[in-house]
């Protein structure tokens, strides 16, 4: 099925604040061009009332939405890192137990940098080794996984694919030092990722991330440009995975 990864959180398609009544209309509309919610993207990380976690979790089950990506932890590094550690698994426990009832797959997204958790992936795998696939997944990110772990990236693939819930497919090239984003195929990301899910029978939604685009979508010359590099890097992503 295609689909669409909606940002359903502050700054996003709909605000917390509104999603009993904008994500049904969001949903519907995807609906009527064929296409669903494949991901929703939240700013949820625990169970808060400030988060609006039950009441955003239940409205997208609701509207037929089958999984959601959390937002991230970020540790302090001038503090022990295992003991947050384990407190970012005692947020994830009540989470699960709220999304179990519900009946939605939280999914986790591994980010590159110096302190954010699941960057060395060993650490939330640690946590999330705990849980079944289904209770508890990565949104695994190929660019963020090259980043951390270079030539790495297949012993960090294999140790999660069994709890890979989605996978996510974008570049980035060095420039002084600095990892920048740029098209698919033009950058550090190998192909052999795809092959990898291809060749394992990966059944998870795919996901395509165009972060390098630069410009106000609402400007029709703008948005031409973003339809085109869209295209551009989606016929690239199909040929890696014998789509094309």
């Amino acid at each position: 099925m295609t689909g669409i990864e909606a940002p359903i959180r502050p700054g996003g398609h709909v605000e917390p604040e509104r999603v009993e009544d904008e994500l049904p209309l969001l949903c519907e509309a995807l609906k009527k061009q064929g296409l669903e919610m494949t991901i929703l993207t939240s700013g949820v990380n625990q169970v808060s009332e400030e988060q609006r976690t039950e009441v955003l979790l239940r409205t997208a089950k609701a509207c037929g939405v089958e999984r959601f990506r959390m937002n991230y932890f970020k540790y302090d590094l001038e503090k022990p890192i295992w003991p947050q550690v384990e407190e970012i698994g005692a947020k994830i426990k009540d989470l699960v137990q709220l999304c179990n009832e519900i009946g939605i797959q939280p999914l986790f997204q591994n980010h590159a940098g110096s302190n954010y958790a699941a960057a060395p992936i060993w650490d939330m795998y640690s946590i999330m080794r705990h849980y079944s696939p289904r209770e508890f997944g990565f949104a695994f990110d190929i660019r963020h996984a090259t980043v951390e772990g270079g030539m790495a990236w297949p012993l960090d693939a294999a140790l999660v694919y069994d709890h890979m819930g989605a996978a996510y497919f974008k570049d980035f090239a060095w420039v002084n030092g600095k990892a920048e984003t740029v098209p698919l195929g033009q950058g550090q990301v190998s192909p052999k990722f795809a092959k990898m899910l291809v060749d394992r029978g990966f059944e998870g939604p795919v996901s395509l991330h165009v972060e390098y685009l630069k410009g106000d979508p609402k400007d029709p010359t703008v948005l031409n440009g973003f339809r085109e590099a869209h295209h551009r890097d989606f016929a690239v992503l199909k040929e890696w995975m014998n789509l094309a």
